[in-house]
């Protein structure tokens, strides 16, 4: 919700995100539909794993598990959980190390030193399992360091509900606070929920939420980059299968236990390339004003692909008034020096740009006259 008094630290400002129509996208695409994104880089820590940090940082405080003085934290991370886990580590007063493969940007090692975590990189292409890979490093390490734990965001109860008692219930909130007019109708729920999956926490999380408590009839979406094993039927992951993917936070070679896999808490996975994903994020950026990371990307290209299927065009594409939330995960902070961004300076010279130079080389040529 809109923050309209006085903070006692950054962990209030922590979720309370926007959901922001994304109507030059839609009307681009040809949808009637309300498309809509919820803007997590609007929290205190940038991402939407603030809100798991948060949680189970102050659950492990609840448990007696974090003692104050003594504790260290260690998180395997591909940087957002362990960014968020930095920053209520900061505010706390616990020591952090975060292990980080080695693909993750430069920026995300920056933020994640800025706030006092000590990084180890880990090699991107040892398998989850390995020693030598991020989870591996931080076992080796919580084992060996006195009053050391891993809060471990793949296996923590307090993931998904996090997303289950915030993010769905925001969503719900500003869908249902915002009145059906004729010039934007609206159906008055939230339709169609589309997220990437990464530990799984944040699409099992709100779709029990909207599920359970608010539309038993939404249908909940998830992408999964090419590359990664976690869509489902198991058939979609054998094309691209072990194939080594840039886009960061999303996608694993092996399936998180908060990720769930009751029926019907995800009923279409959609796969997602690179190359697709960070289009679509600098088209986020271009055309909608939202400064977003590639898995904003990603998250949108499933969004787009499903409802260009004909279950998704014939009951939400094509209908005036149904609300299809795409969950946007982080900003470009974490990426201004990554090549997919960087392109943006590389682009074939505009209309506008060819007038500038020719004004400004016409200025210059009457002035040595």
């Amino acid at each position: 919700m809109p923050h309209t008094q006085i903070l006692d630290n950054a962990l209030g400002a922590i979720g309370g995100t926007p959901l922001i129509r994304l109507d030059k996208i839609a009307k681009k695409e040809g949808l009637k539909c309300n498309l809509l994104g919820k803007v997590e880089f609007f929290s205190a820590g940038g991402s939407v794993k603030d809100r798991i940090a948060k949680r189970m940082v102050e659950e492990a405080e609840r448990e007696g598990k974090l003692i104050p003085g003594q504790s260290v934290v260690i998180e395997p991370t591909s940087g957002n959980t362990g960014i968020g886990l930095a920053l209520a580590c900061a505010i706390k007063g616990y020591s952090v190390i975060i292990t980080l493969p080695a693909k993750m940007s430069l920026e995300k090692e920056a933020t994640l030193k800025a706030l006092g975590a000590e990084v180890v990189r880990t090699p991107t292409e040892a398998a989850w399992d390995s020693p030598e890979s991020h989870i591996g490093v931080a076992q080796t390490l919580q084992k060996a360091i006195p009053h050391a734990i891993i809060l471990d965001q793949y296996r923590n109860v307090n993931n998904p509900l996090a997303h289950e008692y915030t993010t769905g219930p925001e969503i719900i909130d500003a869908i249902v606070s915002t009145p059906s007019t004729p010039s934007r109708p609206s159906s008055g729920k939230v339709d169609v929920f589309i997220a990437g999956a990464g530990t799984g926490g944040t699409v099992t999380g709100v779709s029990r939420a909207l599920k359970r408590k608010h539309n038993p009839n939404c249908v909940v979406v998830a992408g999964d980059p090419q590359g990664s094993i976690l869509a489902e039927p198991s058939s979609l992951n054998e094309q691209e299968a072990g194939q080594a993917y840039i886009v960061e936070g999303i996608g694993y070679d092996f399936i998180p236990d908060v990720l769930s896999r009751e029926p019907g808490t995800v009923d279409h996975w959609i796969k997602t390339s690179d190359e697709d994903a960070f289009a679509a994020a600098r088209l986020l950026i271009k055309q909608e004003g939202l400064l977003v990371g590639g898995s904003s990307g990603s998250a949108l290209v499933a969004a787009l692909a499903w409802l260009k299927t004909e279950e998704g065009w014939k009951d939400f594409g094509s209908v005036k008034g149904a609300n299809v939330v795409v969950l946007l995960p982080d900003g470009i902070r974490n990426y201004m020096s990554k090549e997919w961004f960087l392109e943006t300076t590389r682009a074939a010279p505009t209309p506008l740009a060819h007038k500038i130079h020719a004004i400004l080389k016409d200025s210059k040529s009457s002035k040595q006259e």
